[in-house]
Formats: C-alpha cells, structure tokens, sequence
C-alpha cells in the first residue's frame, strides 16, 4: 500500500522548529569558551593589514578605531547571541587598526641604492649567517656623504680575531644594499621582516675590522650582559660554552653552522633558541624552589601566602633574564607568556587552560602585532594549545595509571608527541623539511633539558658573582654535549629529514582554523576541525610550483623540468636557489640541479624551449655584448641594461630596470601564451616596500 507523502509533512515542520533550538544549544555550549575566540578575532585583523595590497588612509584608520572601542567595550551588553559577534568584529578592526600603528611606528630610514664605503656603527646584536659568516647589527650609523639607515647588519668575510663585543663603537668597509624582497612572487618578504628590525640595509665586508671606541666601562645593561657571556665561555670553553652562552644569554654568535643544522635535522633548534620552554623552565624551577624555601619557615608558611610570594620572585628572576638574554621578539614572546601563567598564579587562577594561552596571544598581539605572519608565534602557540588541549582529553584516562614512574613516563611520551603533532604542519610550511626522527630525538634530549642543562645553569647564573660558576656550568656542559649527541646521531640517519613543498595560502587558511576550531569548540561541531584540516591537506598536495622563475636582480633563472627544478646557472645568486629549491620540496644543491638536463648554451646566454616560447637568459657584460637581437615569441632576461628596440615581433626584454620594478617573477608558458605574475602583485605597495623619503640617497 502506498503511504500518503501528508503523512510526513508535520515531521518536517517540526524539524524546521527544532533546527534553530538545536542551533541555539549549540551556540550555548561556547559560552564559557568565547573569550578563546577573542584573540582569534583580532589576529584575522592582523592578517588582514597584512594581506592588503595598499596602506588605509590615516582617517579610515581613526574611524576604525573610534568604532572598534564602543564595540569591544559595550558589545558584552548585547546579549549572549549577538554581543559575541559585535566584540569580535570590534577585535578585528582593533587588530587592524593595531597593525598599521605598529608599521607606522617601525618607521626608519632605508637604503635607496646599493653603497660601497666606509660604515661606521655601534655593534648591538651577533650571530651567524647560514653560511657560519660571523654577522654584525650596528647601530648609530654613519656612511660616507650618505644619510645613513639607523641600524645595518653586515656578514664578515674576513677572520676576526678576537671578535668584537657588543658596545664597541667599530669601522669597516662594507657593501650594502636595500633589504631584498620576496625571491618568488608570494614568498617570504624579507624587507618586511627587516623592517620591523628596524634594519635599514644589509650587506657584507671582506676588510679587517677597526675598532673606534671601546664599549664603556659603566655598568649597562650590554656590558653586563657580555661579561656574562665571557664568563660563561671561560668556565665552559669550546662547542658547550657557546650553546651555553646560547641559551643563557641569548649570544649564537659561536654556535657552528653544522651543530646548527644537526639540531634542526633532528627537530631540536627549539633547544638552542630562548623560547617558551627555557622562560617556563626558568620561572617553573625558580618558583618551586622560593616556595618549598619559605614552606620550612613556619611563620611565613602559615601567615603569608607563599605561593604569590614565590611567583613574584620567579616573575623578578624572568624579567632578568629577558634583559640578560638581549630581549630578542622570540624571548619577549616567552617572557609574556610566562608572566601571564606567573600572574594566573597571584590572582588564584587556573595556569594551565586555554584561557591563559589566550590571555598571552592577545597581549603579544597588541604588543606586537607582526609577530603573528612568523613561524615562532604560530609553532609556539600551537604547540600550547596542542598539549593543553589534548591533556584536558586525555587527563582522566591518566588517572587510572595507578604508578606514578610509569605515569611519568607515559606523559613524557604524549607531551612531545602532542607538541610535535601540532607545530609539525607550521615548521614543513615555514621550513619546508619534516623531521622524520624528531620524536624519538625529543624523547631521549628534551627531558635532560629540564632536569641538568637549565638547573645546573641557572645555578652557574646565581653563582656567578662569588666566582663559583665554574662546577655548575660544567655540570650543564655534560648535558649539553648529550643533547648535541642526540641531534648528530638522528640527523644522521636514513632519510631524517622529508622534503615538503610550499603549501598555497588556502591550505595554510584551511590548516590553521581547522586546528583552531578543532581545540577551542566545545561539542560534536569541532569535527568541522578534522574536515578543515583533511581539506588543508589536499589542498597542499595540489598546490602547483611555477613553472618559471626569475630572480629580481636577473642573475638567475629557473625552470621546472620533468626531473625538477632546472637553475640557468651552477653559480651565482645562490641564496635565492636555496629557496626556489627548498620550496619546492628539492633537497638538491644549486651545483646539482644546474646539471640537469634543459638549458642550452648559446652565444649569448642559455637558451630553454618551452611550448612556443624560447626563453633566453643573459648574465654579464660579454653575453651582453654579444646579443644582437631577438624576434618572435622570445622572452630574453638580462642581468645588464639592453636596447629594447632590439626586440622585434613577439620578442621580450627584461631588464634589471624592469625587475626593480617588478621585483621577482613567475611564469607559465602554456602553448603560445606567456603568463607572467610579478612579486610586486602580492605584496602591493606597502611601507616596507616603497622607496624611503630620504631622496638624498
């Protein structure tokens, strides 16, 4: 018998009743998590400062702001539907409007042209280059007949010995340039990053070093900041003194490059780098001891509250070392993140929740609003939110491990492969490697971190002053030498490390809110975390190299062949191979890409065929010299200035001119159609980006 469709027609009009009570329960359940959404909210205005092609007009940007308050301030008021939605608009404008402030404030001088001459500065900052080059950030600069940027940084060439100390007023002759731009369209943008570094050219010296002035003998903060250094080095020499003087006082200036990419290979550069696991273990340790030291005093236990007490004094000895590590963006990022846990604890609240990872995302962002486009911020807080998160979870099936040894065993386990998991997507897309051993080389160094290596060196630190440093630090030099073991023994292994192109920003998007969504919602809907993050990953799988490059000095091209990435040149512009190759997921060196099989010498250039097109590149005045013209579809890049009327027909010419203008290129050839997509294209006209006011220059 056939049923009658009238049957069903009261079922669906109650459905349609009960979606929006469903909705509305739903919506419920995130009430007592909305504030983890706050931060969320004024980062997406972050992003989108930095995602626009064009600076607001300083108008829009009062108005915004002028909107943005009443919003944040009066939104709460609204209701519990429509109040969240308006505070979080209001985040997003504020995160805006935050944004262009701090781009504005960054505002300093810039290099116009490249400079060869004497450069005179204050030195403030060592390290390393990629290349092990020892490298120099000056400040108080001056050039020759040349307004002069208000902070360079300069690779040296050249040996130096003793080196320089921080303080000392130094000459040198240098070459510098403009900070570069992104070495593909859509790529990193160095000359944003340097722009917030206040770095207003780089460059390199292959000439002695001079010292001017010495650093003065008062007590500053820099002087003492390198004795410190100099003491570590003394008590520790070789290899573990510089790690040490590394991670106590933030100086990598003496670290070697392999010992570097060891500890990258093996998933362990977090160890060498002051983060939020040295602030945390530093507070941690120093807040337990202040308390179970005032716990034996009987008056003080019983009539004081000792637990406020001690975090005030782990909050004190933080602070020192943020001065004392130099207070780079990565250690003032652990140092809020460790005063807000440290000031949950005087206010009795609960440290470890997500409610305080998002108290320390939004006073970074307000703070420092940039920090949120680099790979620090993003590995730092989801590697936070990944193990509170999955311990909320996972903590009451660890209740029922009855042996506390075991129990610790088990959370040591689960705590590095929680944090792992969750910075594992950030590092492959920022640094383009997968550290296939990373796991087991945290396991067996991560834990001696916290047990020996700090401990014994925050020991050497309090000790320093009675000359009694010495013991403890070379307790710290046996953990040390352990961890570096660890990493040159896993980096060593069989495919340690997985090449991983560079992901498209959509997979990036898609990665990031579904992770996001899948730590913070409170329900069954967190799974459209699970479908967001399954979707990143297609994604990413799909997204396509270009099938051309072009350097934006011209003095290097590159295209994808069958057997992969094909450079025009064995030699020369090799920092910006290195990152055409790492981004495509190419662990090959320049030398050996080059010999692969496509370009063809000519007699003026080297010659690749493509569809219809012929691309042709031209580096150095002999090739120059030597090409007599072009015609039909030709597409000719030179690193030397050409007569464009030697072109004829479909014929191109691009020249160094054209490419400063342009920055660097992409291409697709498909058939007869040439498709070009310019650096310039994506990053827009920014700040950072336009040529500096100083028109002196």
């Amino acid at each position: 018998m056939q049923r009658s469709g009238r049957v069903y027609r009261p079922h669906i009009w109650v459905a349609r009743v009960r979606a929006p009570a469903a909705i509305r329960k739903e919506w419920l359940k995130q009430e007592w998590a909305l504030f983890l959404w706050a931060p969320i909210c004024l980062g997406l205005g972050v992003g989108l400062y930095f995602a626009a092609l064009r600076e607001p007009a300083l108008w829009l940007l009062w108005a915004m702001g002028l909107i943005a308050l009443p919003m944040v301030i009066g939104g709460r008021w609204l209701g519990v539907y429509i109040g969240p939605v308006v505070v979080g608009i209001g985040l997003g404008l504020g995160g805006y409007v935050l944004a262009a402030a701090e781009a504005l404030r960054h505002a300093e001088p810039v290099l116009t042209s490249r400079y060869y001459g004497p450069v005179e500065g204050r030195v403030i900052l060592q390290d390393r280059a990629a290349s092990g080059a020892l490298r120099l950030t000056l400040d108080q600069v001056r050039l020759d007949r040349r307004r002069a940027p208000n902070r360079v940084r300069v690779a040296l060439y050249d040996d130096i010995s003793p080196p320089p100390k921080n303080g000392d007023t130094v000459i040198l002759t240098a070459h510098l340039s403009p900070p570069s731009g992104p070495a593909e369209p859509g790529g990193f943008d160095f000359r944003r990053h340097a722009w917030y570094q206040r770095l207003g050219a780089v460059g390199y010296s292959r000439t002695p070093v001079l010292l001017r002035d010495p650093a003065p003998e008062t007590l500053t903060l820099m002087r003492l900041r390198q004795t410190f250094v100099t003491r570590i080095r003394t008590a520790l020499p070789g290899q573990s003194g510089d790690i040490a003087a590394a991670l106590l006082a933030g100086d990598r200036s003496g670290v070697p490059p392999d010992t570097v990419r060891a500890l990258r290979d093996s998933n362990l550069a977090h160890l060498l780098a002051i983060s939020g696991l040295h602030m945390g273990l530093l507070a941690g340790l120093v807040y337990a001891v202040t308390r179970r030291t005032l716990s034996l005093v009987p008056r003080i236990a019983l009539y004081h509250p000792t637990k406020k007490i001690a975090a005030a004094v782990a909050l004190t000895c933080a602070a020192a070392y943020l001065g004392l590590s130099g207070a780079s963006v990565a250690t003032q990022r652990a140092f809020v993140m460790a005063a807000v846990g440290l000031c949950a604890v005087m206010a009795d609240r609960r440290v470890f929740s997500l409610r305080s990872v998002a108290t320390a995302a939004l006073v970074l962002l307000v703070l420092q609003p940039h920090a949120l486009t680099g790979p620090g911020f993003q590995m730092s807080f989801a590697a936070t939110t990944g193990l509170i998160a999955g311990f909320d979870l996972l903590s009451p099936h660890l209740a029922r491990i009855k042996r506390r040894w075991l129990q610790a065993i088990v959370v040591t386990v689960l705590s590095s492969a929680m944090a792992g998991a969750a910075t594992a997507p950030f590092a492959a897309a920022h640094f383009n490697r997968l550290s296939d051993y990373g796991l087991i080389a945290n396991l067996l160094a991560t834990p001696l971190m916290g047990t020996v290596v700090m401990p014994a060196g925050i020991a050497g630190a309090v000790l320093m002053p009675f000359g009694l440093e010495k013991p403890a630090l070379v307790v710290m030099g046996f953990g040390i030498d352990w961890i570096v073991g660890v990493a040159e023994t896993v980096s060593a292994w069989p495919s340690a490390v997985t090449p991983v192109h560079t992901p498209n920003t959509a997979a990036f998007l898609f990665l990031t809110g579904g992770a996001l969504f899948l730590s913070i919602w409170q329900g069954i809907g967190r799974l459209a975390g699970i479908i967001a993050i399954g979707a990143a990953c297609l994604l990413w799988s799909q997204t396509p190299r270009p099938q051309g490059l072009v350097s934006d000095d011209g003095k290097l091209v590159a295209v994808l062949s069958d057997t992969g990435r094909v450079p025009s040149h064995p030699k020369g512009a090799g920092f910006v191979a290195s990152v055409w190759l790492e981004n495509d997921g190419d662990p090959a060196p320049q030398s050996e890409a080059a010999a692969r099989a496509g370009w063809r010498d000519a007699q003026s250039g080297q010659v690749w065929h493509a569809g219809a097109w012929t691309i042709q590149h031209i580096k150095g005045k002999r090739e120059a010299r030597a090409f007599d013209g072009c015609s039909g579809k030709t597409w000719v890049i030179s690193d030397q200035d050409l007569d464009k009327t030697l072109g004829t027909g479909d014929c191109r010419i691009t020249t160094p001119r054209d490419l400063r203008k342009s920055g660097a290129l992409a291409f697709h050839i498909g058939g007869d159609q040439l498709a070009i997509t310019s650096a310039k294209e994506h990053t827009g006209q920014r700040l950072w980006n336009t040529r500096a006011r100083d028109t002196d220059q």
